[in-house]
């Protein structure tokens, strides 16, 4: 007897932020689910859209949404062949960024690498580094562009290879600093709660930078974190244990 696949349908201002807030929603990876766009907003360029985006997510079955096993030793042959889809899905995301910079009249060096899953269960992230002068143009408020080129980076190369990639857009390391300068905010803002025993709240976060508040902050015994609000408004609090 097969169960029902769990489905969920999620409004929000970018099909993006939909498919990360249904994921957080959903606790797996964005990965295991699969997407229909009902609606992609308002038409527009890069994700600045007039109306809100809808979309119905429904988790994969087991074999679909587990993570993919670890390449064997033996035989010989498998370790070339991994390697082989691995070269294939740099290529093509290199291929694909650049032309998307280049219809966008932006010249820049696009390099490509693999990193290690960031949790058990989630597929490697595939790191598209965008190096060149004066860029912030393809960063945007709130990384919005950035986001949105990642997104449609993502769709491209995934319908090339028949397969999902988790490309991972970066330029000129925003990302990686980014990255630091909230969990060094989340352990401050932890020791703030700690010390006057009140709940804080962060500034409002997309969904993969308030995953990294809670990631920081999970294993802290003294503070539990939660997000609340809708949307661009969604943020985490921090409320720490008596």
């Amino acid at each position: 007897m097969n169960d029902p696949k769990p489905s969920i349908e999620i409004i929000a201002p970018t099909v993006e932020e939909a498919i990360e807030k249904g994921a957080e929603e959903l606790n797996v990876p964005a990965d295991s689910l699969n997407i229909e766009v009902l609606d992609e907003g308002g038409k527009s360029f890069l994700g600045l859209r007039e109306r809100q985006a809808r979309v119905r997510l429904t988790i994969k079955s087991m074999q679909d949404a587990a993570p993919l096993p670890a390449t064997p030793v033996s035989p010989p042959a498998a370790p070339a062949a991994a390697r082989e889809d691995e070269e294939e899905a740099e290529r093509a995301s290199r291929e694909t960024v650049s032309e998307l910079l280049t219809r966008m009249g932006i010249h820049a060096q696009v390099e490509a690498r693999w990193g290690e899953p960031v949790e058990e269960g989630r597929i490697r992230p595939l790191h598209v580094d965008i190096h060149g002068d004066d860029l912030s143009i393809l960063i945007g408020r709130r990384a919005e562009t950035l986001t949105a080129l990642q997104y449609i980076a993502r769709l491209i190369v995934g319908k090339e290879l028949q397969r999902p990639v988790a490309v991972l857009l970066d330029v000129e390391g925003y990302r990686a600093r980014r990255e630091q300068q909230i969990r060094r905010l989340a352990r401050r803002m932890a020791s703030q709660a700690i010390e006057t025993g009140r709940t804080l709240t962060l500034e409002p976060m997309p969904a993969n930078e308030r995953r990294i508040v809670h990631i920081e902050l999970r294993d802290d015994p003294n503070v539990e974190t939660e997000s609340v609000g809708e949307g661009k408004r969604r943020k985490v609090t921090i409320v720490p244990l008596q």
